[in-house]
């Protein structure tokens, strides 16, 4: 059975994968409260048709993200559930069960 500790559930991480549509974009990286944020940011890898994409392993719960592109932030076009945050924009929530 998982222990709830703050926001997150400890127990099996399980893979995730973010996508974001950029074919002009030179860099992609996907920051969270799982990278903390700007320290340990994940580079995302180009495919043919413009999209980038990284998969990851995240523990059960819930998780703000968001894309930085070329190094400007940009929300999930993709994902349904936004928050605000503490600079004005939203954060993009990612549900792991």
């Amino acid at each position: 059975m998982a222990k709830k500790i703050g926001n997150h559930a400890t127990g099996r991480k399980k893979k995730q994968t973010f996508s974001f549509t950029a074919p002009t974009a030179m860099s992609v990286q996907l920051v969270g409260g799982f990278t903390h944020w700007q320290e340990r940011p994940i580079q995302m890898h180009k495919g043919a048709n413009g999209v980038w994409t990284t998969t990851v392993e995240l523990e059960p719960g819930t998780h703000h993200y968001r894309f930085l592109v070329d190094g400007q932030w940009r929300d999930d076009p993709e994902c349904a559930l936004h928050v605000p945050n503490p600079f004005g924009s939203q954060d993009s929530v990612r549900q792991v069960a």
